[in-house]
């Protein structure tokens, strides 16, 4: 990734700061291998080819691993299609260690295999050393890099308290296994379903009297459309939407930022007849619908890695329920490459 993607994806992250969020989990990058650890202590390592060697095939592989004493960790690999859509499909991935095979993978999906835990672990012993880690089956193979591998691994174990167990995936030790943590529970959200109402533009009266109570919740810079209308074009112009949430709450929405490729809108909880103090949401929301409150913002223009987040409305508040990026920005896959979250609940649908 290069450093002007690692500031994208960091900016996306530091948007992502509602007022009713909980803690989120860990993100470590080196090389050409990430970490996302979410709120529940589950671990999800990316790793991906040297950028540098064209003359093999595109891909990434996903080692999870659930937080725990005794879970293993479970390998998936999936092949670049985003500069190669015309090409045939692979129909079987092999994997190679240090030129020997060490078998077919089962396919999960088009485009994705998953690996058998003794191929998961193998794979993990050669990438931590100086073994060479192939899959073959598609043009060319694709090579896993290595580069980044041990400090991403150790990173997981020090999340998830393996380091000196007999499980740990980097510094292994005599440590009982009983003493690595037990998994965090998710939080639990119970989605309340709201009034069916359009949203409706707020009248230039209300707006002279809101807009004071939305700029109050802000940091600066975090809205520049409405804290600096003067410095941007046709700011001045844009509306600011209500939207019914039923049992006297409503959703403030207006345009927050944009960008070359991405734009953001802030949403605010608010009472119905607008006299209470907005309460922020997020500022870079990307849409509302239904009680969810949705963002993707796009990592680069190309479209290959994304930043993700949702809040659900439990009748009171919208409430944090994910927090996630798609991966490396490495021309793997139009939309992104994993699911990578940082921030999980247990959301309950509406009754």
């Amino acid at each position: 990734m290069q450093n002007t993607e690692i500031a994208a994806l960091a900016l996306m992250a530091a948007f992502i700061s509602p007022a009713l969020a909980q803690d989120s989990g860990v993100s470590f990058s080196h090389k050409n291998w990430e970490l996302a650890c979410d709120n529940t202590n589950t671990c999800r390592a990316a790793g991906y080819a040297n950028e540098d060697e064209p003359s093999v095939s595109n891909g990434s592989v996903l080692v999870t691993r659930i937080a725990g004493p005794g879970t293993a960790p479970v390998g998936e690999v999936t092949l670049a299609d985003y500069e190669s859509s015309d090409s045939a499909p692979v129909t079987k991935l092999t994997l190679w260690i240090n030129g020997k095979a060490a078998g077919v993978l089962k396919p999960a999906g088009e485009g994705f295999w998953h690996l058998s835990t003794s191929q998961t672990l193998a794979l993990i012993g050669a990438i931590k050393g100086s073994g060479k880690v192939e899959f073959k089956g598609g043009p060319a193979p694709f090579v896993l890099s290595g580069d980044g591998a041990t400090a991403t691994l150790l990173k997981m174990d020090d999340v998830q308290g393996r380091i000196g167990t007999p499980g740990a995936l980097s510094k292994k030790g005599d440590k009982p296994e009983s003493s690595v943590p037990a998994a965090i529970p998710a939080p639990v959200i119970q989605a309340v379903k709201v009034d069916k109402a359009q949203e409706r533009p707020l009248t230039a009266p209300e707006i002279a009297v809101l807009t004071p109570k939305l700029l109050a919740t802000l940091q600066p810079d975090d809205c520049d459309r409405m804290q600096s209308p003067q410095d941007n074009e046709g700011a001045s112009e844009e509306g600011i939407t209500l939207t019914p949430l039923g049992n006297g709450h409503a959703l403030i929405a207006a345009v927050c930022w944009r960008a070359a490729y991405n734009e953001g809108y802030g949403y605010w909880v608010i009472d119905s007849a607008l006299q209470q103090a907005p309460v922020l949401v997020t500022n870079s929301g990307s849409g509302y619908d239904e009680g969810t409150i949705s963002m993707g913002q796009k990592g680069r223009g190309l479209g290959d890695c994304w930043a993700t987040a949702s809040w659900v409305w439990d009748g009171t508040a919208f409430r944090q329920s994910n927090e996630a990026t798609t991966g490396m920005c490495r021309l793997i896959h139009a939309g992104g490459t994993w699911d990578l979250p940082t921030f999980v609940a247990d959301v309950k649908p509406a009754r």
